[in-house]
């Protein structure tokens, strides 16, 4: 899927394309709608990146029950 700003509303926000991305990521991540792994990637950033993106505004980390089952499973491969 894509979507698109016009070059007219971009510019009306003062942001770049990468900010609106990574604020919509935060919005989505928030919501919980998408895990810290979905919403960095969307964000085009590292996951660290990501937290501290997050940190920068007082957003807290939510650990899932599932992201924590996954890192679980990763962790037994090795």
């Amino acid at each position: 899927m894509t979507i698109e700003i016009s070059d007219k509303i971009l510019n009306k926000t003062g942001l770049t394309a990468e900010e609106i991305k990574l604020r919509l990521a935060i919005l989505l991540f928030q919501e919980e709608k998408l895990t810290l792994a979905q919403a960095s990637k969307f964000a085009g950033i590292h996951q660290i990146q990501f937290q501290k993106e997050l940190a920068k505004r007082d957003i807290p980390i939510h650990y899932g029950i599932d992201e924590f089952k996954r890192d679980i499973e990763t962790i037994k491969r090795f």
